[in-house]
């Protein structure tokens, strides 16, 4: 067996000020998962070595960006960012939207009141919040079939949570500003593409007093490329790519790292984020348990140059797990 030592270390792709990884090195389970066999084979080199690992990885693993808003028991948007584990929190999801659906919002049971003032905080904190659009396939109602429904929901996106003001137009969190857009796109296939490409540029061009812009992610398939978002990734106006190794994507190549290479080399303007499911319950043949993501998958995915974090999924698997946050 062949052990390669990396001259450059992973930990200088690091930010220095990111929050520390939680990990329980004392975690136990009853079953396998597919995933952790999966990773089995990748892991052999790596756990020869765990003194090495463990220096190589001692900055943590970057920044770390959650989902918040799919379960009202997940605690509130500021309770997620007095972890202090978060720097980025993207509220989910905006889920219906495109053509004759007029935008909703669906933050499964929690109460608008309060998220305007628990978004000023966490801003107060240097945590990014940012608006995630579309969300998983099933039961999601939202499309862009046009050019102009593409302009509409800029507008309507602007407006309501960003740096804009209209009359007739409600915000929901009253005068806090989100910082930007996730793009999380399942459906729509290659008529909607373009229209994709269309929001990010009208997005991205808005601009009103002293607000700076939307930034703009997106969270994307594992397997490269993602057909739903090409278009739009080809503006190159994205800041972060979050690839999610969950949700059943059976064209994923992650087992040689082939599709996260792809992804980090397609857009090296852009940071790459490594996303994973916080808990068996949200997928469990796609759940690494937490001594397979640190000591096996970071130490591949951070050699990438423009490596960029972790994106978990979500707040509230994260909270009963314990999977990133102490808290």
């Amino acid at each position: 067996m062949l052990i390669f030592f990396d001259p450059h270390p992973i930990s200088s792709h690091i930010n220095p000020r990111a929050p520390r990884f939680h990990l329980d090195r004392n975690r136990t389970t009853t079953h396998t998962t597919m995933a952790s066999l999966r990773c089995s084979l990748l892991l052999a080199p790596v756990l020869l070595l765990p003194m090495l690992a463990v220096g190589s990885l001692a900055a943590g693993p970057g920044n770390i960006a959650v989902f918040w808003g799919r379960n009202k028991d997940e605690g509130t948007l500021r309770e997620a960012c007095d972890t202090g584990t978060y720097n980025t929190v993207l509220i989910s999801f905006l889920t219906g939207f495109g053509g004759h659906v007029a935008p909703s919002l669906d933050l499964s049971g929690h109460p608008l009141a309060g998220v305007g003032d628990d978004v000023k905080h966490c801003q107060s904190k240097g945590i990014l919040v940012l608006v995630s659009i579309g969300g998983p396939a099933g039961g999601a109602n939202y499309s862009l079939p046009s050019h102009q429904s593409a302009a509409d929901l800029a507008d309507h996106l602007w407006d309501a949570y960003l740096g804009g003001s209209r009359a007739g137009v409600l915000r929901p969190f009253g005068d806090a500003a989100l910082d930007g857009v996730d793009f999380y796109v399942d459906h729509g296939g290659a008529a909607a593409a373009d229209h994709y490409a269309d929001l990010a540029r009208r997005l991205h061009g808005r601009s009103r007093g002293g607000y700076r812009g939307a930034t703009l992610t997106a969270t994307v398939r594992c397997a490269y490329p993602d057909p739903d978002l090409t278009a739009a990734l080809a503006t190159g106006l994205f800041s972060r790519i979050h690839v999610r190794l969950y949700g059943g994507d059976l064209k994923c190549e992650w087992g040689q790292f082939d599709s996260w290479n792809k992804w980090a080399a397609a857009y090296p303007g852009s940071r790459v984020f490594v996303g994973v499911v916080a808990s068996p319950e949200a997928d469990k043949d796609a759940y690494l348990f937490q001594k397979d993501l640190y000591y096996g998958i970071l130490q591949f995915a951070q050699k990438v140059p423009n490596y960029g974090g972790l994106m978990i999924w979500d707040r509230y698997y994260d909270k009963m797990n314990h999977y990133i946050s102490s808290s």
